[in-house]
Order: C-alpha cells, then sequence, then structure tokens
C-alpha cells in the first residue's frame, strides 16, 4: 500500500505541473494573440494599410517576454526566486515564445480582417485589403479594387515603378448607389489627387470591378508646348511690367544703335532674365552672354498658346488616330465619333480645322480629337479593321 502510494504521489505531482505549463502556455498565446491583433487594427486604422507580418509577430512576442517577466517578478516577491538557467526554465521560456510567435500571426490575420470590415462599414474612405461580401452588400460603401496591373496610356510620360506599385491592389472606398459613370469619374480623380497622376484611364463593369486601368503623368515644362520648329531661349532681358506670357515682343541689341535682332513670344520673365520662344533657326543668333532690349507688340495672346494651357489643365488630352481602311470609323461623319474632333488631316490635303458635323471620313484620314484616355483608346480601337471569323470549310 505504501508503494502505491509513494509512486502515486510523483505522478499526480507530475499532472499537475503539466496542468499548470499547459495554462501558462495558453495565456501566453492569448496575450500574443490579443496583441498582435490590436496592433493590426490600430496600424488599419491610423496608415489605411495592413501591418506587415513580422511587425505583429515582434509585438506577440514582446507581450510574451513582458508576461514571463511579470510572472518571475511575482516569484521573487513570493521569495521562491528560480534560477532562469535551468533546463526547465529555458525549455518553458523557448515553448512560451515559440508559441507568442505562431500565434501572434493568427492574431494579426484576425484583428486585420476585422478592422477592414469594420472601418467599411463605418464610412473610410481608402483601404489596403479584401472587404467581405457581407460588408459589400449592406454596407454604406462600395469597395472598388484596383488590379495588381497598372498600366501606361500611350504617348504619355509613364508614371514611376514605385507609384504604381502603390496603387496595385488597393482597394478604395465610395458612397453606394452611384451610375457606373459616377464611379469612374470619382475613381479617376481620387487616384489624381491621392497619388498625383495626371491621366487615368478605367474601365468598371456593372458589378463595379476594374477590367483595365493605366495611368500617365501630365507634361510638364516648357517643351510641350512649343510648335513644331520652335526653341526655347532665356537671355538677359528686362521687358516691360505688364507683359505676359503669349505676347509678341522684339529684341533689339542694348547699343547706342540698336539694331532689331528677332521677333518672338514672351514666355517667362523672372528678373533680368526672359525666356522666349522663337523659330529654331534664328535661336543662333541671340547671344546668352550679353543683354538686350525687348519690346512689346501691340498685338494679343496667340489662341494656340492659351488652348494648350488649358488643355493641360484639363481632364481630357489631345489625341492624334488615323482612320484605317474597313474599320467602324471608315464611311462614318465627324458627329457619329462621340469625341470633339479639333481638327482633320487628310492623306493627301491640308489640314481642316474644326471640320463640319458632317463630314464623312475616309481611310487614311488622321484625326486630332480632345477626349479622355479612354475615349482616346476607343477611338484608336475603332480606327482598326475589324477582323472577321473564318467561314468554316465545306463538310465541317
Amino acid at each position: 500500500m505504501s508503494l502505491v502510494l509513494q509512486v502515486g504521489a510523483p505522478f499526480a505531482q507530475f499532472a499537475t505541473d503539466a496542468v499548470g505549463f499547459v495554462g501558462d502556455l495558453l495565456g501566453y498565446a492569448l496575450a500574443a494573440a490579443v496583441a498582435a491583433g490590436v496592433t493590426a487594427l490600430v496600424f488599419r486604422w491610423y496608415f489605411k494599410e495592413q501591418v506587415s507580418k513580422g511587425v505583429a509577430a515582434l509585438v506577440g512576442v514582446a507581450a510574451v517576454v513582458a508576461a514571463l517577466q511579470f510572472v518571475e517578478l511575482g516569484l521573487v516577491i513570493e521569495g521562491n526566486e528560480t534560477d532562469i538557467f535551468q533546463l526547465q526554465a529555458v525549455l518553458e521560456n523557448v515553448a512560451a515564445i515559440s508559441i507568442g510567435i505562431a500565434i501572434s500571426l493568427v492574431g494579426w490575420r484576425v484583428g486585420d480582417a476585422f478592422a477592414t470590415n469594420v472601418f467599411a462599414v463605418t464610412g473610410v474612405r481608402e483601404l489596403e485589403g479584401e472587404v467581405s461580401r457581407v460588408v459589400r452588400s449592406v454596407g454604406r460603401v462600395t469597395a472598388i479594387t484596383l488590379p495588381e496591373e497598372v498600366g501606361d496610356i500611350d504617348e504619355h510620360d509613364a508614371v514611376s515603378a514605385e507609384r504604381k506599385a502603390e496603387m496595385a491592389g488597393k482597394t478604395l472606398l465610395f458612397p453606394r448607389k452611384l451610375t457606373v459613370e459616377e464611379l469612374r469619374g470619382r475613381l479617376a480623380t481620387r487616384l489624381k489627387d491621392d497619388y498625383g497622376v495626371g491621366y487615368v484611364d478605367v474601365e468598371i463593369d456593372e458589378d463595379g470591378d476594374v477590367e483595365y486601368l493605366a495611368v500617365g503623368s501630365r507634361m510638364t515644362g516648357i517643351g510641350p508646348t512649343l510648335t513644331p520648329g520652335a526653341a526655347a531661349v532665356a537671355i538677359e532681358a528686362d521687358p516691360a511690367a505688364t507683359a505676359s506670357p503669349g505676347d509678341i515682343v522684339q529684341v533689339w541689341t542694348d547699343t547706342e544703335s540698336p539694331e532689331r535682332v528677332v521677333t518672338a513670344e514672351l514666355r517667362a520673365a523672372t528678373d533680368d532674365v526672359t525666356t522666349l520662344a522663337v523659330d529654331a533657326a534664328d535661336a543662333t543668333t541671340l547671344d546668352t552672354t550679353r543683354s538686350y532690349r525687348v519690346v512689346t507688340l501691340p498685338s494679343e495672346p496667340k489662341t494656340e498658346h492659351e488652348f494648350a494651357s488649358l488643355l493641360r489643365a484639363a481632364e481630357e488630352t489631345m489625341g492624334v488616330v488615323t482612320v484605317r481602311a474597313e474599320s467602324p470609323l471608315d464611311g462614318k461623319a465627324v458627329s457619329d465619333v462621340g469625341e470633339i474632333v479639333a481638327a482633320v488631316r487628310p492623306e493627301r490635303g491640308t489640314v481642316e480645322a474644326i471640320p463640319h458635323r458632317s463630314r464623312t471620313l475616309t481611310a487614311g484620314d488622321t484625326l486630332y480629337v480632345i477626349a479622355r484616355p479612354d475615349g482616346v483608346r476607343r477611338l484608336e480601337a475603332e480606327a482598326q479593321p475589324q477582323t472577321q471569323p473564318s467561314s468554316p470549310a465545306a463538310g465541317e
């Protein structure tokens, strides 16, 4: 009988220690999960992005270590201080930290998913993550997820790869009950405001899914506004105080017997530095090491300069489309194009500015249209011959 009691006592002590150890591990796991989940939720709320796994795991492990130190402090206060380098203590600490790392990832995922859906319901404007179908159907918002691949708009400066990577996969939130066209307009405006892109070409289907997205940078500087055969030159001169960009000026030498050098268009004036747009052939007649006198002529600013300034600030852009034979545009009237046709250049002949709406387009015509990037892309597709499906062979 005494032998049975001697054997049973160590077993009962071992079972008690095991249950206590498992309970401690569960407590450490709960602390890690809560810490990682709260970190993911706060990070999503403040930065509108998903916190990395490494940061969440680090916070979870920090919570476990803090709990271990709290337990050790309690033992010291009770006078039961243990050696942390004992094999049992080392194994317990390693097991607690390992459990904390694993459970932190679970808390990170649960906290981020909870934050994504709760903030979507409360009307946050932007998220980076997937909104659940329940939130999509009963929330106060429409979630638009951008595609992983963002293309470039032809004939426009490309947006940096870093900026496109920042947009890829982003989820943007908009009010519900918007039409597809209204949603497209708001999405384009948001991308321009939030990411600094100049042009947005986007297609959205009836379900609110983005089928195509391409962006382009708005052209800056003086170069895009120069006409063919023109050049910009900076000289030392002081134009009249009321002179403004677009004025026609004459450049004279600053000598006792002034001589006219060239007639140019004033583009900018800062202190004694004046920028002029001149013919490329006349650019070499100006010496940048000497000073000149500038005389403003009584003429109105050029309309093409005003047009270029307005176009650079507008949502629309200028596109050039050439009509191919047997394309949908071949034989259509200008009024049926669907976009503003500023000019038409026939295959043989001069440019026709502001063509009549009844003018019929023919193969070889080059259209200069003012439209949004998606409108230009649509016209480019309609200007190409449509491939006809091959007829099945006899007997098939």
